[in-house]
């Protein structure tokens, strides 16, 4: 997997912008804007239990219905409870890749030029999605595709998809030692370095489930690297897949 080349071009380009603002010290309002948000540290276990009571707002069955049929008024807390509640659901794995994302991948990265290719990456991106609705690449490559075939009113669904679920990983921290990001999944990882503007040059894993990962220099920016918390993800990995 192209880990480190998963830059997401214009397609984020608005969203690129809101987070060039970021910094370590600056808290977003969560509901003031759409891709602003207040920095919370996840708790899981308030996450498990909200998700399994049917009376509350944030019941799992309630928020997948909710993604489903492009709900577009979730807050970020909504959101922060579907993709970290989803470690809790029976079919989640970390390591989770769908068989048709390399088809998606080499296709995009060769920039499809006719009919037949495009429509070639929106059907294997889409079955791609249906067996993993968290991969952002996939999203991405979707989201190019439907634009190319001037699909805009569904491109702006997955558009809004992925700009919530990456405001609801940095919601979680400020990829500082003392807050790392919480993620899901390892590409996840590169998908926030690269959402900033960065490209990943090393890879360090720590103590306490924390990964540290090198960035390039960018100018006007002052950021090395950024430390992300993968403790749940491997927790679970270690419970459904000892031999790993």
């Amino acid at each position: 997997m192209r880990q480190t080349n998963h830059i997401i071009l214009t397609l984020v380009a608005v969203f690129i912008t809101t987070l060039s603002c970021w910094g370590a010290q600056q808290d977003y309002p969560e509901r003031s804007q759409p891709n602003k948000f207040t920095i919370k540290k996840v708790d899981f276990d308030h996450v498990r239990d909200v998700i399994s009571n049917p009376n509350n707002a944030y019941y799992y069955p309630k928020l997948m219905k909710a993604f489903n049929s492009n709900d577009t008024t979730l807050s970020i807390e909504a959101w922060r409870n579907f993709y970290y509640g989803y470690t809790f659901q029976e079919d989640y794995n970390p390591f989770r890749e769908s068989i048709y994302a390399n088809v998606v991948e080499d296709l995009y990265y060769r920039r499809p030029t006719t009919r037949a290719e495009c429509d070639t990456i929106e059907s294997y991106a889409e079955k791609s999605l249906n067996d993993n609705m968290f991969d952002l690449n996939q999203m991405n490559y979707y989201i190019y595709v439907l634009k190319e075939k001037k699909k805009h009113a569904r491109a702006a669904v997955w558009q809004y998809r992925l700009d919530r679920l990456i405001a609801a990983i940095m919601s979680s921290g400020r990829g500082t030692k003392e807050e790392p990001w919480v993620v899901i999944a390892p590409e996840h990882e590169y998908n926030i370095i690269n959402f900033l503007g960065f490209v990943a040059t090393e890879h360090e894993t720590l103590e306490g489930g924390i990964d540290y990962i090198k960035v390039q220099p960018v100018a006007g920016k002052s950021a090395e690297g950024f430390y992300f918390d993968i403790s749940r993800m491997m927790q679970i990995a270690a419970l459904k897949f000892p031999d790993y």
